[in-house]
């Protein structure tokens, strides 16, 4: 199991300069690959960032001599990155290579792991010398490479720990299905709920109004520059509650419980919904299960993610009758049998049934596929008309 532990660190004005000349070289030198892959595409070639990455080598010292002062992993693993980025979007899975922008772009540099020197709370990296860590690593295991990083006007090290994969029993024998929403982040079918923070809406007002001003700020004046550190300090501070939020109930679920089953919701389809997109990013539905994906596994526990088309709203936990339509204005379910109950800990009970059915199917974990009859029907009706039953967007 890879992990990786990102740590404030605390260096002193000297090293910041250092870092920032090295996150400086390190967009650079990106830049100048992805402009050389775009030259040679447009003459024909069949580009490469291995042979890109030769022809810099040869002119980095007479053209750029500044690179002499920059530790080497800064120009150089850029090119990897490069290649990272065209390769995922051969396969549609991003978009194409931009050009990186300072100030808009984020600052950050690769550091390997024969470079790289930890103790205690002190790292020691390429020609900055030793730096303080705000915390210890908390990880124990083989150190792969280590990201260092800029967010708003402090610098974080992102260290990648190698671990052995947890042998330890699980920690808990119950189990959990998770109904995610807007209104209410999470309910369980244990009749738990959660709600979001959502401190992006909380700051939105606060966020216009500073846009506002730093539109009318002269471009490359200090009070503009001043104005942009403060709005990046307020979004670093969004992005810390929801995070701190997310952590802590990923966290709690997979520390209690041994099997927890998620539905695979369509979250990027979901987003191109131009009323619901700021509300579903605020909530970072996402995020969470990439979070659970890994703390379930650390705790020996197993996350089951059930078919999207699964109509666990329109079901009956009591019965399993399918109604035909569920208005999104209901928020109890109610079916013919005389059951009736609120309709997020209905959709929450019927996910931990279906997830369940999964897991006792094989050893396959996260990603699996619930499919069933009416599955398949919602599938076919789908296709004509978009979905209507959009429970989790409202919750």
């Amino acid at each position: 199991m890879i992990l990786a532990h990102k740590i404030a660190l605390d260096p002193t004005a000297v090293q910041q300069i250092s870092l920032s000349q090295h996150a400086g070289t390190s967009r650079f030198v990106y830049n100048w690959g992805l402009a050389e892959w775009v030259r040679q595409q447009r003459i024909g070639e069949k580009p490469s960032a291995n042979k890109i990455k030769i022809a810099f080598n040869k002119v980095k010292y007479e053209l750029f001599p500044w690179i002499v002062d920059v530790a080497r992993d800064a120009h150089s693993q850029p090119f990897a990155d490069l290649n990272t980025a065209f390769q995922r979007w051969f396969k549609k899975l991003g978009k194409r290579p931009k050009f990186k922008v300072k100030g808009k772009s984020r600052d950050s540099f690769y550091v390997s792991n024969d470079r790289l020197q930890v103790v205690d709370n002190l790292v020691r990296l390429p020609v900055i010398g030793w730096v303080r860590m705000r915390e210890s690593l908390r990880f124990a295991g083989k150190i792969l490479s280590a990201r260092v990083s800029r967010t708003a006007d402090r610098w974080f090290i992102s260290i990648q720990v190698e671990m052995p994969d947890s042998e330890a029993p699980p920690t808990s024998a119950n189990q959990i299905g998770v109904d995610l929403g807007l209104k209410t982040f999470a309910v369980t079918s244990d009749g738990q709920s959660f709600t979001a923070p959502k401190p992006l809406k909380y700051f939105l007002t606060k966020l216009a109004r500073l846009q506002r001003r730093f539109s009318k700020r002269k471009k490359g004046s200090t009070r503009r520059e001043k104005l942009r550190l403060f709005m990046a300090r307020l979004h670093a501070k969004i992005r810390n509650i929801r995070q701190d939020f997310l952590h802590k109930l990923s966290t709690k679920l997979s520390q209690e419980n041994h099997l927890v089953v998620l539905e695979n919701l369509h979250i990027s389809g979901m987003l191109k919904n131009r009323k619901l997109s700021r509300a579903i990013a605020d909530v970072g539905w996402s995020e969470f299960r990439r979070q659970l994906a890994y703390k379930v596994k650390m705790h020996g526990g197993r996350l089951v993610v059930i078919d999207r088309w699964h109509p666990s709203s329109k079901t009956c936990s009591s019965c399993g009758l399918v109604k035909e339509k569920l208005l999104l204005s209901e928020r109890t379910f109610t079916c013919e049998c005389g059951f009736s109950l609120d309709r997020d800990l209905n959709a929450a009970m019927n996910i931990l049934a279906a997830g369940s059915a999964v897991s006792a199917r094989g050893p396959e974990s996260s990603g699996s596929r619930l499919t069933t009859p009416t599955a398949k029907l919602c599938r076919v009706e789908t296709r004509t008309k978009p979905r209507a039953d959009s429970r989790s967007l409202t919750n």
